[in-house]
């Protein structure tokens, strides 16, 4: 399953929280997350980040090992061939 997440900063980055936030890539890398992309942004959200989880539960895992540090909106991404074959 492929999911979206829309963050936002909490607080000021430092290279400790940076730090933390690797460790949880990492860790969430070691769990069958596979990151396609990372996108810093201007605008309504500091950080967009597309990945690949196994399942529901792994991904939610992974947005709440960051809520300390940002907060997140995760989306569920359907790609435009399969959301396709729903229509009748």
């Amino acid at each position: 399953m492929i999911f979206i997440k829309l963050c936002k900063v909490r607080k000021k980055l430092t290279k400790e929280s940076i730090a933390e936030a690797t460790k949880a890539i990492q860790r969430a890398t070691k769990e069958g997350v596979k990151y396609l992309n990372i996108y810093y942004t201007l605008g309504r959200y500091d950080v967009v980040v597309i990945f690949e989880a196994p399942d529901e539960k792994i991904a939610m895992k992974t947005a709440m090992r960051v809520g300390d540090i940002e907060s997140t909106e995760t989306l569920v991404a359907v790609p435009r061939e399969e959301a396709m074959k729903l229509v009748e």
